[in-house]
């Protein structure tokens, strides 16, 4: 809960050694290799962690999220239908599977996911910018723009937000909004890499 990856890392690697093959340790070790990025490590744990516990909501909605980060959209779209199945309504089930569908240009599918959160969490910016994007390419621009606008409201200063806002604006024939917001989003992403190279 801290956020130290590596300490709790550290410490479940010590809990294998002490008890070879356990479930718990192996689908949280997964989650947490997901966290660091390390992919490919986090499948080998959850591969491992599903023969042991097979048919296991967490496992599999975690399966699907660390195959999403690989682009292998269509197997992790297999894994979070039966996560859904096992725990209907779970809201990052949700979210991973709406995103997913978003990366397979099934808006229809993604929507009526994000849609199922946003009911669970009306209040995550990270959704209502995500259906925002995708009522975008529905050409709802209207719903987008006040997805995007209370996204804004929560989570102010956001590159992509502002970016697809924009967009959404010259869609609308709102030139001088979609100028304004394209421009900041323009400067926030040059800071942002500016950050990024100057602490590496």
């Amino acid at each position: 809960m801290l956020e130290d990856y590596q300490g709790v890392l550290e410490d479940l690697d010590k809990a294998d050694v002490l008890e070879l093959d356990n479930a718990f340790t192996l689908k949280v070790r997964g989650d947490v290799k997901k966290d660091l990025q390390d992919y490919q490590g986090a499948l080998e744990d959850l591969d491992k962690a599903d023969v042991f516990e097979p048919n296991n909501a967490f496992i599999l909605r975690t399966h699907g999220n660390v195959k999403r980060w690989l682009k292998d959209y269509q197997r992790a779209l297999e894994d979070l239908n039966k996560a859904n199945v096992l725990e209907l309504n779970n809201a990052l089930t949700l979210k991973t599977h709406g995103d997913v569908k978003r990366m397979l240009e099934d808006y229809q599918g993604a929507l009526k996911d994000l849609n199922k959160v946003n009911v669970l969490e009306p209040d995550n910016a990270l959704i209502l910018k995500m259906r925002g994007d995708v009522k975008r390419m529905l050409d709802d621009y209207k719903g987008a723009l006040e997805d995007l606008h209370k996204a804004d409201l929560l989570e102010s200063n956001d590159a992509f937000t502002l970016s697809i806002r924009g967009d959404v604006k010259r869609m609308l024939a709102d030139y001088q909004g979609a100028l304004e917001d394209l421009e900041k989003a323009i400067v926030l992403e040059l800071y942002n890499l500016f950050t990024l190279t100057s602490y590496a």
